[in-house]
């Protein structure tokens, strides 16, 4: 039996019918629980080439549209995106026209039945590197239409493309999200990161489609274009150890469109939002980062009040999602902080009950890859997101699976975010399988070091990690963690509890089986948003004889004081060091 039958407990436990017990947050704080790498599987798998069936391009016709999907926009409207005409890639290239065909939806509730239509602009990028040896990149034409005026919980039907030469594409259907309220979600979110094209990914995404969400948020790290060889068709774990000479990291543009067919079968039905990753910075001449992100997607930015693609919010039903940049400035001066406080102030959780963050890197990590990489970001915004009650926080970056026991400002707080690590997609860098606690294991300060940003880290004050940068056994506030690929599902079943299922890619073949599996359980009533006096970063500010900032028994002993993309001084109870 697979339905869910809910009895109410002191622990308020609830049971599947079969007698399985799923726990609850309220159970916990659970004592850390290790899963370990399966001996018996592949810690990865090569990047399927680039004339794979799911990959090459499907129509004859340049005109005809492809890499077709949905992106959320507001509670009643839609960005429908795809690409037409043929992307070059060469010495010298010149980009195609984009005013050279139109960009049209048609849409209705009726098969065939288009009772609206909408028209957009489009655009084209450029990847450019004026080096000998390294080839430039011109995009297809990239439309982006936004269509309105949707019901919600609707199903609607639609195609796009340019009527006047003939090349719309065949009919697609979504089904609209529920209007924010505090009785209505999405049916399931699907949660991936850290993705790339290999046979890892085409399991997860396939095992993901199976579960039929109805939103999926992408964690960062999208195609990995960064670490496929332009000359050889593999991947390559350290550009810099393959090609030593180059005189900037390539980036293989052509990924980016394979991986656009890949989804399209996915994202055309299913609204999905992405943010951005450290493999999508893709720097080219001239300084410019990230074209491809910012040209290839569009977001809910201006909707939700930002000024940037990189952060952004957005309302599914009952969920108020807010979706972090963690390379851009965030520090508690910048633009993106101020956006957040403005954001999460302006949330309603009388209508919005569930407040959950996104961003690519983990601020709580238990594995060597990475650990501590994003101290600074967690020191800056970590109490804004706490202070407003946030419920869960997931991240992407490590290529396994990590969820925490709650927590804020590394002690355990039943008022804390639970946060999880879900960057287990599949790409070819394989799956992380080592421990920061283990021996030997443990990373240097100096090892773990952002592609933008400052670096702090930190030693702990007390408890098992005393005077250390490591643990000598797995944290207390690590709940439970695997080196597997794999994919989350979260159902929202009301106001007070979340179901969330983290299902592994052996377990596809298995019947209702899943790696890990909790109740998240809101305490609205006992976790009331204290009054916020001030700003993260302002006790940086106070005289070292104030010990506000150092109240808690594993506050870090060292702090870093930083300014974005400068330099960054460690201080221990405000004496420099």
């Amino acid at each position: 039996m697979t339905s869910l039958i809910i009895i109410t407990l002191t622990s308020m436990s609830l049971l599947l019918a079969a007698g399985e017990t799923i726990p609850t947050t309220l159970d916990g704080p659970f004592k850390p629980l290790t899963r370990r790498f399966d001996p018996s599987l592949r810690r990865g798998s090569d990047d399927l080439p680039i004339d794979h069936p799911r990959l090459r391009k499907r129509n004859v016709s340049s005109d005809f549209p492809e890499q077709i999907a949905l992106a959320l926009s507001t509670p009643t409207s839609m960005w429908v995106s795809w690409v037409t005409g043929d992307a070059i890639v060469g010495k010298d290239v010149k980009p195609l026209d984009p005013s050279s065909i139109a960009s049209e939806v048609w849409y209705g509730k009726e098969k065939g039945n288009y009772l609206l239509k909408k028209k957009e602009n489009a655009t084209v990028y450029s990847q450019l590197y004026p080096f000998d040896g390294l080839l430039n990149y011109t995009s297809g034409i990239i439309h982006h239409v936004l269509i309105d005026g949707l019901e919600p919980e609707t199903k609607y039907y639609y195609r796009c493309g340019d009527s006047s030469v003939s090349a719309m594409s065949e009919e697609i259907s979504f089904e609209t999200l529920p209007l924010p309220s505090k009785n209505a979600y999405p049916h399931r979110i699907a949660f991936v990161g850290d993705m790339g094209l290999t046979s890892n990914t085409t399991t997860t995404i396939d095992h993901l489609m199976e579960n039929d969400p109805s939103l999926v948020i992408i964690v960062g790290d999208l195609t990995y274009a960064n670490q496929y060889r332009t000359i050889g068709g593999k991947g390559a774990s350290c550009f810099s150890c393959s090609f030593p000479d180059a005189p900037i990291r390539e980036t293989y543009q052509p990924r980016w469109d394979a991986w656009g067919r890949f989804m399209e079968p996915l994202t055309s039905k299913v609204p999905t939002m992405v943010i951005e990753g450290n493999h999508e910075i893709e720097p080219q001449a001239s300084g410019i980062t990230f074209k491809s992100y910012s040209e290839r997607f569009s977001v809910p930015a201006s909707e939700s009040g930002s000024n940037s693609n990189f952060y952004y919010s957005f309302d599914a039903g009952g969920v108020h999602f807010v979706m972090l940049g963690a390379y851009v400035d965030y520090n508690h001066t910048g633009l993106q902080y101020a956006w957040l406080k403005e954001d999460l102030s302006k949330v309603d959780r009388a209508v919005t009950p569930w407040l959950v963050a996104t961003m690519h890197p983990p601020w709580y990590n238990s594995y060597s890859s990475h650990y501590q990489e994003f101290e600074c970001m967690r020191q800056e915004m970590e109490e804004l997101l706490y202070q407003h009650r946030v419920d869960i926080v997931f991240a992407g970056h490590v290529h396994a699976y990590e969820r925490m026991n709650r927590i804020y400002n590394y002690t355990l707080d039943p008022c804390g975010p639970v946060y999880i690590t879900i960057g287990d997609g599949g790409n070819i860098e394989k799956v992380d399988v080592d421990f920061a606690d283990d021996p030997g294991k443990c990373p240097s300060p100096g090892d773990n070091i952002p592609e933008i940003g400052g670096s702090c880290p930190l030693n702990f004050t007390s408890g098992p990690a005393k005077g250390k940068f490591c643990w000598d056994r797995q944290p207390d506030w690590s709940a439970f963690r695997e080196s597997s690929f794999g994919h989350g599902i979260l159902e929202v079943m009301n106001l007070t509890h979340a179901l969330w299922t983290w299902q592994r890619n052996q377990d596809v073949y298995k019947n209702y089986s899943s790696g890990d599996q909790i109740y998240v359980v809101r305490q609205p009533n006992v976790c009331t948003p204290p009054a916020i006096s001030r700003n993260v970063g302002e006790g940086r500010k106070k005289s070292s004889g104030d010990k506000s900032r150092f109240s808690s028994p594993t506050l870090p002993m060292f702090i870093c004081i930083f300014f974005m993309f400068g330099t960054c001084r460690s201080i221990v109870f405000g004496h420099d060091i």
